[in-house]
């Protein structure tokens, strides 16, 4: 899969995972595509609001459609995000290590949906460089 497609910084992107505790994967990626100058969304049911930015329960709820979402949650979480980006048309899912599951990544190339795993974000971010 080519990320840099992914990447490109005219595309919204959605965190899902997103998360208050700055040492958690879920508050350095979206912090790291916030610095990176990217239009992001933090998605937690359990957050209000991320580095004051309003946080939305779920991808159904953002005010606007992602063209990329990221997960950074347990794998079945994961597989449950899948389904919904499937529903909604959303064609790019970013799975951060340890958020991926084969059946989630099965799902994703079933329903043609462009799926990037066993890679970091942020590290291919800085690779592509500003």
């Amino acid at each position: 899969m080519e990320v840099k497609s992914f990447l490109d910084r005219r595309n919204l992107f959605a965190v899902v995972g997103a998360s208050a505790n700055p040492k958690k994967y879920g508050y350095q990626v979206y912090r790291d595509l916030k610095e990176a100058g990217f239009s992001v969304f933090p998605v937690n049911p359990h957050l209000r609001e991320l580095l004051g930015e309003k946080c939305y329960p779920s991808l159904r709820e953002l005010p606007r459609r992602p063209e990329v979402v990221v997960t950074v949650v347990p794998p079945r979480a994961t597989e449950k995000v899948v389904r919904e980006c499937a529903e909604l048309g959303i064609g790019r899912v970013w799975m951060q290590p340890g958020s991926e599951s084969e059946e989630a990544i099965a799902f994703c190339r079933k329903k043609g949906v462009e799926v990037v795993h066993g890679a970091c974000l942020m590290v291919q971010r800085r690779k592509l460089g500003p």
